[in-house]
């Protein structure tokens, strides 16, 4: 999709479609897909009703102009990005493949539109998606900047929605470590949204990008923001939802994800928290990997064998490095009061010299002393 520069009336038809059909629209999409994206936006304009059978789509053209559109959002220093451009991230070149899977597709974008000193197309393999809820508690805020921090330290990108909650601490989370960090909005980048987030939006885009499939003067809607789901998963190698209930609109980016054959990964939470209530059924049911730390994140979405993280491990106690028989001693002499070679012989069944031999090398690693009475435990520290 991706090997042909798009040319110039090709890109005005994209940017005109991107102005009429919405966000994900699947009919489009192959329309596209099939005869390309003049051939689509003429079979709009000159009323095709096999095409547009409703004539929604005509109604909504009336006035558009592609160049226009590419005109007015070149004033306000957005730029349009298309498939084979340079900026172009390919990552998005998997959507195309899916058109046919029927209720799995996954339907591409026209173009991108993107304001920021970055480009899209450095989103590269190396990239995750870090969501949940809006409305985040302090724990959930907590975990997805520290995770996000990590990431960026490790060399990761993080991406996101930009919304409250989970989605901002994310952004602030890599923006602390110096590390890149993109946005996906519902709407056209001349709208702040939400509109207390102008700052945020500001700082991402002075060390990444802000990236939307619809042109300036767009608003958001709620159909808006699940479609700008899908951009994020593919942009990504894998989603990790930090916190989200049953219905959280945050696990439509889990569900874009498994379609386009990407990991998911979800933080646990409380098992009192209705905010983490959607990840655990994710990780009951779904199939969705749990993590708690960068690292993880890592193992679960990078590549294989060079990213795998060592499998956690409990820390060493003194007992570890003897033989089961000689722990087998050590676990047999009482807690606090001595006892005799010869008492432990008869109450564990080891020999005499089998028993002095061990007690000698467990007091070699301070776990037991002689006395005149016997051997006795040395207390251990806390």
């Amino acid at each position: 999709m991706s090997s042909q520069r798009s040319t110039s009336a090709d890109r005005a038809a994209r940017a005109a479609l991107s102005a009429v059909a919405e966000p994900g629209s699947l009919k489009v999409a192959q329309r596209v897909a099939n005869g390309g994206a003049e051939a689509t936006w003429n079979a709009i304009i000159q009323g095709d009703a096999r095409f547009d059978r409703d004539g929604v789509l005509g109604r909504r053209a009336e006035g558009v102009d592609g160049a226009g559109v590419l005109s007015r959002a070149a004033e306000l220093e957005i730029r349009f990005v298309c498939p084979g451009d340079a900026d172009w991230p390919t990552v998005l070149d998997t959507m195309p493949a899916t058109l046919d899977a029927g209720a799995e597709a996954v339907p591409p974008p026209f173009g991108l539109w993107v304001r920021g000193r970055g480009s899209p197309a450095g989103i590269g393999p190396q990239a995750v998606a870090v969501v949940g809820a809006r409305a985040a508690t302090s724990y959930g805020v907590r975990v997805a900047a520290d995770l996000a921090a990590d990431l960026a330290t490790l060399g990761w990108t993080v991406v996101s929605g930009a919304a409250y909650g989970i989605d901002a601490a994310a952004h602030r989370g890599a923006m602390a470590m110096a590390g890149p960090t993109h946005a996906v909005l519902a709407c056209g980048l001349d709208i702040a949204y939400p509109r207390a987030h102008a700052e945020l939006l500001e700082r991402i885009a002075g060390c990444g990008v802000v990236i939307s499939e619809l042109p300036p003067g767009m608003k958001p809607m709620r159909s808006r923001f699940i479609a700008r789901n899908r951009i994020i998963a593919g942009l990504t190698s894998g989603t990790v939802v930090v916190e989200a209930a049953l219905r959280s609109g945050a696990l439509s980016t889990a569900h874009w994800a498994v379609k386009l054959g990407r990991e998911v990964m979800v933080v646990p939470g409380p098992v009192t928290s209705q905010q983490s209530a959607g990840c655990h059924e994710w990780a009951r049911n779904k199939g969705a990997t749990l993590v708690t730390d960068a690292a993880e994140v890592v193992d679960a979405a990078g590549r294989l064998g060079v990213d795998a993280v060592s499998a956690p491990v409990g820390e060493n106690r003194p007992l570890d490095r003897f033989r089961p028989e000689e722990r087998d001693v050590y676990e047999r002499m009482p807690a606090y009061a001595p006892v005799t070679v010869s008492e432990l012989a008869e109450c564990s069944g080891y020999s005499v010299p089998f028993v002095e031999a061990s007690l000698r090398k467990l007091a070699g690693g301070g776990l037991v002393a002689e006395h005149d009475d016997g051997w006795a435990r040395v207390p251990l520290a806390v």
